[in-house]
């Protein structure tokens, strides 16, 4: 019975160890194992706790978990640690102290970090962007390719990878075309010449359109007679397609038929033309 008196005693001294002796903190080995126990603990739980739920959720929802998961691990952990300290007797308030002008500080310095974050957090949750998702930018038009905590990828449509960081889409009016359904409807502006048929100029395009690969049947594509121009008359294809990110390129193909049908048809395509009269005074 003495022996194991004295084992005991033995660990509680080595645990009792002084790591950092202060006149208001004290830290000891065994409050230092206790963290790294707490932390452990914390560890496997938050593992089974992601588990759990990766295998209840559908597979488009799970990296848009882990995501958040990630970020809301780290406040579990600090967490942890200040349980155990303060538990341990600890005065939390010295530290809070001491490193006041330390966390003002990281403050200015993270402050677009953490908006970042918190703007990943609501994207996710709110469901406002979907990997795949067509968007426009300050005048860029890309492709989502993946949305991750602090930033969102895209591809534009010159295959170029663009990082754009989430409080953009808080703080930015942005153009999601693909939110509400994955067809959108654009149009192809043309001008032609005050004696045209007007009449055979609208089936002309109406039947470009309806040749056109990739422009949809249904809407049914139609024409505007836009304005009378100060050179020509306004007219402008309307039609709906379901990839609007390759869409400079079927705009271009139906250009090059409009021309086509127009010069076949012989209706011409007039440029801006200014009269200058010279007066010659006596």
């Amino acid at each position: 019975m003495h022996t194991i008196q004295k084992i005991f005693t033995a660990i509680k001294d080595f645990l009792g160890t002084s790591l950092y002796d202060s006149a208001t903190v004290h830290i000891s080995l065994g409050t230092l194992l206790l963290i790294l126990s707490a932390i452990i603990v914390v560890s496997f739980l938050l593992k089974l706790v992601r588990r759990i739920v990766n295998s209840k959720l559908p597979e488009e929802d799970k990296n848009k978990f882990n995501s958040i998961f990630g970020f809301l691990k780290y406040l579990f952990y600090i967490l942890a640690v200040v349980t155990v300290l303060h538990t341990s007797g600890i005065d939390l308030t010295v530290f809070l102290t001491a490193s006041a002008a330390l966390f003002v500080g990281l403050g200015f310095a993270l402050q677009y970090l953490f908006q970042d974050i918190i703007s990943g957090i609501l994207i996710i949750l709110d469901q406002s962007l979907h990997v795949g998702d067509i968007i426009e930018v300050d005048d860029k038009v890309g492709k989502v390719l993946e949305i991750r905590l602090r930033t969102t990828r895209a591809i534009t449509r010159d295959d170029k990878v663009v990082v754009i960081p989430n409080h953009i889409f808080l703080t930015n009016s942005i153009f999601n075309y693909t939110q509400n359904h994955k067809t959108t409807r654009e149009k192809v502006s043309v001008g032609v010449s005050y004696s045209s048929d007007i009449l055979l100029v609208t089936q002309l395009l109406e039947s470009v359109a309806d040749h056109q690969k990739g422009v949809l049947k249904s809407p049914k594509p139609f024409v505007l007679f836009d304005n009378f121009g100060d050179s020509a008359l306004e007219f402008s294809l309307h039609f709906s397609i379901n990839d609007s990110f390759t869409d400079p390129k079927l705009k271009s193909e139906i250009r090059y038929k409009i021309a086509a049908s127009f010069k076949e048809h012989q209706i011409s395509i007039p440029f801006p033309q200014r009269d200058v009269h010279l007066y010659k005074h006596s």
